[in-house]
């Protein structure tokens, strides 16, 4: 699994739109906030729309603001939306499994993967938006 800055900066726009005092926000604030241009900030708050994160408002007084609480916006579920996968290799992945010829030859580094996999998935699908806004973070 690689987290891609499309990933980083989707997280950063939830971030700024969970922690904004106001009901919407303009992308040029939004960009100022996260330091992502414009232009690349609009396929990601398109995207996370599509997803069901945000919501939009056409128009001068118009913007984006969060559409589920960020008590609701689970991490894992936004990476996975964005980026696929959370496993790091596909014998392992459980919605995107690749076949590995060495899996029949009992492969000693499948379990490593599957832990890596699960350690990451639990992580991120036991955290919030608003965990991070909190700064709530899982720590073993």
């Amino acid at each position: 699994m690689k987290i891609s800055s499309k990933g980083e900066y989707a997280l950063r726009a939830l971030i700024t739109l969970a922690t904004n005092k106001n009901d919407l926000m303009q992308i040029k604030d939004i960009s100022s906030e996260t330091l992502v241009s414009s232009q690349y900030l609009e396929h990601i708050l398109l995207q996370l729309k599509s997803h069901g994160y945000v919501k939009s408002k056409r128009g001068v007084y118009g913007g984006y603001t969060l559409k589920e609480s960020p008590s609701r916006i689970v991490i894992g579920k936004v990476i996975r939306d964005l980026e696929g996968p959370l496993a790091p290799m596909g014998c392992v992945s459980v919605t995107a499994y690749e076949y590995c010829p060495l899996e029949d030859k009992n492969c000693l580094l499948k379990p490593l993967w599957a832990l890596i996999r699960d350690t990451i998935a639990q992580l991120l699908d036991d955290t919030t938006l608003e965990d991070l806004v909190k700064g709530h973070i899982y720590k073993n």
